[in-house]
This record gives C-alpha cells, sequence and structure tokens, in this order.
C-alpha cells in the first residue's frame, strides 16, 4: 500500500474499479464509494469504531464487495494550513492500513467538508438526530466528490481504461 497523487488515481481504476471516500471520525468512519464512471460519489453506511483490526477488517469487507481500486482519505488541514492532531491520526491510520491492505491511498484536504455536508443534509430537512447518525458519510461523498471532480477538471480521463 502507498500514498499516491490523484494523477496517479487512473492507473489504480481499472477494469471496473471504484474510487473509495473516508471520512475518519474519533467515533465513526464516513465511507462513500463512486460509481463506475467517476462521476458521482454515493454515501455508504458509517462504520462504527471498536479498535484497528475490527474497523480494518469491516472496510476492507465493504472496499472489496464495493470493488475499489483506491482510496481517498480526508485530511483534517487547518485552516492555516498546518497539519494538527487530527492530520497525524489520519496519517496515523493510513500507515496502520498499510499492514493489512496494498490498496492505494490519496490524501485529500478536507477543510469545511463536514460544514458543508451539514449544510446540505440540513436543506435537505434531516433531523438533528438523522443528521448525526449520516454527517459523516455525507462528508466522505463530498470528499470524494470533489476528487472526481478535480480528476475531470485535469482532464484525467480515468473512466475509458
Amino acid at each position: 500500500m502507498s500514498i499516491i497523487t490523484i494523477e496517479e488515481l487512473p492507473a489504480r481504476l481499472s477494469g471496473g474499479k471504484t474510487l473509495a471516500g473516508l471520512d475518519l471520525g474519533d467515533k465513526t468512519i464516513g465511507v462513500a464509494v463512486s460509481d463506475r464512471t467517476f462521476a458521482f460519489a454515493h454515501p455508504r453506511p458509517v462504520i462504527m469504531r471498536r479498535k484497528f483490526s475490527l474497523d480494518a477488517a469491516e472496510l476492507l469487507a465493504l472496499l472489496q464487495k464495493e470493488n475499489v481500486g483506491a482510496v481517498v482519505l480526508g485530511l483534517p488541514i487547518n485552516m492555516d494550513g498546518s497539519e494538527g492532531p487530527r492530520a497525524q491520526k489520519s496519517r496515523a491510520f493510513v500507515r496502520n492500513m498499510a499492514g493489512v491492505s496494498d490498496l492505494p491511498f490519496v490524501l485529500w484536504d478536507e477543510r469545511l467538508s463536514t460544514v458543508a455536508a451539514e449544510r446540505t443534509l440540513i436543506e435537505m430537512d434531516f433531523s438533528r438526530r438523522k443528521r448525526a447518525g449520516k454527517i459523516d458519510s455525507a462528508a466522505a461523498a463530498f470528499i470524494l466528490q470533489g476528487v472526481l471532480d478535480r480528476l475531470q477538471a485535469l482532464g484525467v480521463d480515468a473512466w475509458s481504461k
């Protein structure tokens, strides 16, 4: 497993593979998966965090089921561009995943993704309780959609391979 750049993604997404997005929280892991045309990010149910080995097993089973070829992990960068403790936790998660999977990871600046996801859920008239159960996967979808849009803006033709 390795950390790759967004430009390296297309080579990992051939043969009908999809792309997953993760929003790593202390209590949950938000998950989203692209469609096969890499146009849309679709939220999946959150993974409730327990301990790493159990979280990794559940995540890898989901990623295998969804035929994922690479994973985008939201990197919580501070507004001033520095990395704090949450960013270090995300980097540690990727290092730990290297021991159990060879899936490549892209680290993606996730500043304000949770805020944007919450606004969207509010606009969709979700109650506070329903938002709490969906916010992490909505944030993962927001992160993943940002990467999908960036790939299209770069003119990367990942889906023709």
